[in-house]
């Protein structure tokens, strides 16, 4: 849902159907609202998505904005056409995201911190992978981790065999073990990795990553340069508008080993859960996601048709467009005079020019995701 030149959402009023590119093209003045069309050169600088990973994800990174510009510019310069398959940078902007867990959702995200991942691989390893915890063991910083990655997706093939066999092995090992050992997650997370893709480096890889599994509503950002995949769950996904990835395994997909190492960042870092704020204690039941994307912010708005919280009133100090997406019960929107039912799954454009937009909640437990262009300062 949202105007990337790719695959734009499609606007459906008055029996019309549209393009909200075309739509926001015609009239950005209207549509973005002076303050979003100055600051993001009249283009609606996010996309917002449902998405469902029955099976694991990609590993992939996105680049910083200055990367992007450089990559775009380099590739066209080399006239590499937009749809080809190597293709690394499909437009020249950044791609912060966030994910909020519609359902118990499993990811990796970042670079875990290399000590605990030298105790790991140390746990799991057997013969043929010893040499490489001794690798990480004696550097544990971000260079160990650079090091040790890059071996691995460089290996050849019969080798990378090898040392797949030899954690899985250590995985099964360890799961048979102690009940309670302390790497049991991230041992059967590997496990199945390793059945979904066969002979990939990508699940070496994962064993360096932070593993995180979110509760419904729970939210996770992800900045340029963390490599991540989402393995498993249903969530709802913001991000700036940009459809650059670069891959680094666990997909059939092109991976550009150089490009990659250009774009990663190999410091340490934790996968917790963003800030949550209720946008007004006591008055409204609005939980706002923190994170430092200036191209939106997510909400999530709870209503409950035969309780405290039925209605809520979404109107903006600075007007700016809005997608909202019912992700449970259904709502109806009214605006001035004019009224419309989203029902669970149903997604709303609201332009600038709409001042206020009242929902009211049609059953218990209502749940409506609502994103927007943030005001800066």
């Amino acid at each position: 849902m949202g105007a990337h030149p790719a695959d734009p959402a499609w606007v459906v009023s008055d029996g019309d159907r549209v393009s909200l590119i075309e739509m926001i093209g015609a009239d950005p003045g209207s549509t973005l609202g002076k303050r979003v069309a100055t600051d993001h050169g009249e283009k609606l600088p996010f996309l917002l998505k449902v998405l469902a990973a029955e099976e694991p994800l990609s590993l992939q990174a996105h680049p910083s904005l200055q990367q992007a510009k450089e990559g775009f510019a380099r590739e066209n310069r080399a006239g590499i056409a937009l749809s080809a398959a190597h293709r690394n940078y499909k437009d020249d902007n950044h791609k912060p995201e966030l994910i909020v867990a519609l359902t118990p959702f499993k990811a990796l995200a970042g670079f875990r911190d290399p000590v605990r991942t030298a105790k790991l691989l140390t746990e799991l390893a057997g013969s043929a992978m010893k040499p490489y915890c001794d690798m990480l063991a004696e550097q544990p910083d971000s260079a160990g981790l650079r090091a040790l990655f890059t071996t691995w997706i460089t290996l050849p093939q019969q080798p990378l065999r090898t040392l797949l066999d030899d954690l899985t092995d250590g995985c099964v090992r360890h799961l048979k073990g102690a009940k309670n050992g302390r790497f049991r997650r991230e041992a059967q997370m590997l496990l199945e990795l390793a059945e979904h893709y066969p002979g990939d480096a990508g699940v070496l890889t994962a064993s360096l990553l932070n593993y995180a599994e979110l509760a419904p509503g729970e939210g996770l950002y992800v900045s340029a340069g963390s490599l991540h995949a989402y393995l498993h769950g249903m969530g709802v996904e913001v991000m700036a508008t940009s459809d650059n990835v670069l891959r680094g395994g666990m997909t059939p997909k092109h991976v550009d080993v150089a490009e990659l190492l250009r774009v990663l960042d190999f410091s340490p870092s934790d996968a917790l859960p963003v800030p949550v704020h209720n946008a007004s204690p006591g008055g409204t039941a609005e939980y706002i996601y923190d994170t430092p994307a200036p191209e939106f912010r997510l909400s999530r708005i709870e209503l409950d048709a035969t309780g405290l919280h039925r209605s809520v009133s979404l109107g903006l100090i600075d007007p700016g467009p809005q997608i909202l997406v019912c992700t449970r019960g259904g709502v109806t929107a009214r605006c001035g005079a004019d009224e419309i039912d989203v029902p669970q799954g149903g997604a709303l454009w609201v332009p600038a020019r709409d001042p206020e937009v009242i929902l009211h909640a049609h059953a218990a437990r209502t749940q409506v995701f609502r994103a927007l262009v943030p005001a800066v300062g």
